[in-house]
Order: C-alpha cells, then sequence, then structure tokens
C-alpha cells in the first residue's frame, strides 16, 4: 500500500509541474521543445506580474495619419470662391461655377469699358469747355476740378473776379447772372445784416465776405463765357451728363462684383457643409428646351 500510494503522489507532482511549465512565459532566446528551468520560471512570473493589468501598448497599434488633399479641405474651397468666383466649385466638379466664372469676366468687362467711355468724355467736354468757352480770354490750358466744370454747364458766364485790378481795393463781381456775382451775393446774405446795404470795408462783416468770395470765386485764369455759343453748351451739358452716367453704371458694376465674390463663397462654403452628409446640388441641363435644372443628390 505504501509502494502504490508514493506512485500516485510522484504522479500528481508531475502533472503539476508540467502544467506551471506551460503558463510561464518562454524567455527570449530558449528553443520551444526545451523544458525551462526554475530561474525561467521566476523571471516570467516577475514580468507577468509587473504588467499592469487592463493596458495594451496603443502606440503599437496607432496607424499613421491620412493626410487630407488641399482641396478637400473645408476652408479651401469658399476661400478659393472668394478670390476668383467659381473656382471653388470647380474644385469640387459642380459645373455652376463656370456660370460664377463667366459673370465675373462680363461684369467686369462691362465695368472697364464704361470707365474708359467716362474718361473719353470727360477729355471731351474739357477740350470744348477750353477751345469754345475760355480760350478766348487769352490764358493758357490748365483743366480745373470736377465742381468747376459742372458750374460751366449751369451759368452763362463766369464773370470776373476783380471788378477793379488797377485799384488796390478788391470789388468783387456784381452781376448776378454769372457765377462770381451769384458768389458774391450768396455771401452778403449769409454776412451781411442787410444784403443791399454795403457795410464799412474794414468792419468784420465785410472781411468776413470777402474771404467767402475770394475761397471759392472763379479766377481769370479760369474764366468762361458761352456767349454767342449757346448751341456749343448745349453739347457741353450732354458730355457731361454722358460721363457721369458713365462712371456711376461702371461703380454700380463694381458693387455687383463684389457681390459675385461673395454669394460664390457662400455656395461653395454651403456646399462643403451639406457635402459632409451627402447631400450635394447638382446642375444638370434641361430635358426638354432650353436652360437647365438645379437638383439635390442625397445619397442613402
Amino acid at each position: 500500500m505504501r509502494r502504490a500510494f508514493l506512485a500516485v503522489l510522484c504522479a500528481a507532482c508531475g502533472v503539476a509541474a508540467a502544467a506551471a511549465g506551460q503558463a510561464l512565459p518562454r524567455p527570449a532566446g530558449v528553443a520551444p521543445d526545451a523544458a525551462p528551468t526554475f530561474a525561467d520560471r521566476a523571471a516570467g512570473a516577475d514580468s507577468a506580474a509587473r504588467r499592469p493589468r487592463g493596458k495594451m501598448d496603443l502606440a503599437a497599434l496607432a496607424l499613421p495619419a491620412a493626410r487630407v488633399p488641399l482641396a478637400r479641405r473645408p476652408w479651401v474651397r469658399p476661400l478659393a470662391s472668394l478670390l476668383v468666383p467659381g473656382s471653388g466649385q470647380l474644385l469640387a466638379g459642380q459645373p455652376r461655377g463656370i456660370v460664377y466664372l463667366a459673370t465675373e469676366a462680363w461684369l467686369l468687362a462691362r465695368a472697364v469699358g464704361l470707365r474708359r467711355d467716362s474718361r473719353a468724355e470727360s477729355a471731351f467736354f474739357r477740350t470744348l469747355a477750353y477751345t469754345v468757352a475760355r480760350s478766348r480770354y487769352g490764358y493758357g490750358r490748365v483743366d480745373g476740378p470736377w465742381p468747376y466744370y459742372e458750374e460751366m454747364g449751369k451759368y452763362i458766364e463766369s464773370g470776373v473776379f476783380n471788378a477793379t485790378p488797377a485799384a488796390t481795393a478788391f470789388t468783387p463781381e456784381s452781376d448776378t447772372t454769372t457765377y462770381n456775382g451769384h458768389l458774391w451775393q450768396l455771401a452778403r446774405l449769409t454776412y451781411f445784416e442787410n444784403p443791399d446795404s454795403t457795410p464799412d470795408p474794414s468792419s468784420p462783416s465785410y472781411a468776413a465776405a470777402l474771404r467767402f468770395y475770394q475761397a471759392r470765386g472763379v479766377t481769370d485764369v479760369f474764366r468762361w463765357s458761352w456767349r454767342d455759343a449757346r448751341l456749343e453748351q448745349d453739347v457741353y451739358r450732354a458730355s457731361i451728363r454722358a460721363s457721369d452716367d458713365a462712371y456711376r453704371t461702371a461703380t454700380n458694376y463694381l458693387g455687383v462684383v463684389l457681390l459675385n465674390h461673395l454669394v460664390s463663397a457662400v455656395d461653395a462654403y454651403i456646399a462643403t457643409r451639406i457635402g459632409r452628409s451627402g447631400v450635394l446640388p447638382a446642375v444638370r441641363a434641361a430635358a426638354t428646351g432650353p436652360g437647365a435644372v438645379l437638383e439635390w443628390r442625397a445619397v442613402f
């Protein structure tokens, strides 16, 4: 009985030792069929005890970040459309970008053409004013500011600047049908207590009225007269209106150009935001007759 009990006990110890040897990790450099020693089993147990439970090495599992192409970044297409209308739509493969580009080209062409027409009309009425209304006084051509030419269309004559150039005292123009005469009348109404009565030339009111007149009056260098040239003055007025209208219309076209930039940028931004959810606007030719159809395609 004693021998049988010892045999069973030895067999059980051998099975337990074999199971423990398989559970412990095998150090590097040990062949798979080599039996681990006691030191190997102790090192494997110590390594397993030091490893944190429930944690994994995420750095080994991390994938390299995918690089997003520049054209597919959400801010690129709105910015491109803001700079060049339609470019953001074309980057996204949307044919309506051509509409923005064509609109931009047409508006710029119209604005440039109208500015050219305005400059041509301006050169024409300036030359006409000097040739007909100013050259008779013998002064060289000196172009004045825009308000000066506007006043030339309203009054037949500018009048003299100083009615008594040989005298020591300055005498403004008194003919109220001329520009300078009308200006002196306005100065008297503004500064004199009684416009029909001229105060003493040394009084402050007279000095203030004289400064007002001298600061705004037309000097002899810019003196004009449309006497015996009323037809030429009518042509002059029409040319000024044409130049002013062309300049104003060109400015309006430039405003529409700016609006085209903003609309194209907003369109590209909305398409970018909506496109992320699989809904994209599309333009296609109409099946019947000329025209185009705007439709929304959703991907489910």
